[in-house]
């Protein structure tokens, strides 16, 4: 049976492990409707999938694995498990899910573009917000280098963690990032032309289905 990840098609962490499946063989499917069958947001089946009542969750024959990373190590460990573990990608991975995931999802892209945006209360808020994306940005684009890809030449979860990101970030006005930072964007579009970009990073309405 096809593992289902538990998740809207939008959200930036349920993209990143549908790249990574696919880039190892496996086409993901997603939604709020595991065997057909509706789970309301926050509700008490929601919550008793994860305690936090967040996304992704991995339906897995009778697992139920919730939180990105466990899911992604889960799938490494059922698609590939002649992978060792990598100690520079681990840190990326863990740096990308926590303070690049704050800095350019949680304290910027979803204020200004999400789902149900919250408008910086001043004008110094948006301007502390941008100043740290822009921070971001910098050291991303020092970790890539004249790389491949984020860790070396060969695409790896922190690829898959920090696409769905850029794409997001590319079309919005405030930052022209791709101006001040051509590796990064050079970058991101070796990761669309990839089979699981041109699946994945696609165009998506954010509603919660």
């Amino acid at each position: 049976m096809t593992p289902y990840l538990f998740g809207p098609a939008f959200s930036t962490l349920v993209r990143s492990v549908r790249l990574h499946a696919l880039e190892q063989g496996l086409e993901l499917p997603c939604g709020l409707a595991p065997a057909g069958q509706a789970i309301a947001w926050r509700s008490e089946v929601h919550l008793a999938l994860h305690p936090f009542g967040q996304v992704p969750v991995l339906f897995d024959g009778e697992l139920r694995i919730f939180e990105t990373l466990a899911i992604c190590r889960h799938l490494d460990r059922r698609l590939s498990p002649e992978r060792d573990g990598n100690p520079e990608q681990d840190a990326w991975s863990s740096a990308l899910l926590t303070t690049v995931d704050s800095r350019l999802v949680r304290h910027y892209l979803l204020r200004v573009a999400g789902p149900r945006p919250a408008p910086f209360r001043t004008p110094e808020d948006e301007q502390r917000a941008l100043a740290d994306v822009d921070a971001t940005l910098a050291v991303l684009d020092r970790q890539l280098g004249n790389q491949g890809f984020l860790c070396g030449a060969e695409f790896s979860l922190p690829d898959a963690l920090l696409a769905p990101m850029l794409d997001y970030l590319e079309p919005l006005p405030a930052l022209n990032w791709r101006t001040t930072w051509p590796r990064l964007a050079a970058y991101l579009d070796r990761l669309r032309a990839r089979p699981s970009g041109q699946a994945i990073l696609v165009a998506t309405d954010l509603k919660l289905r």
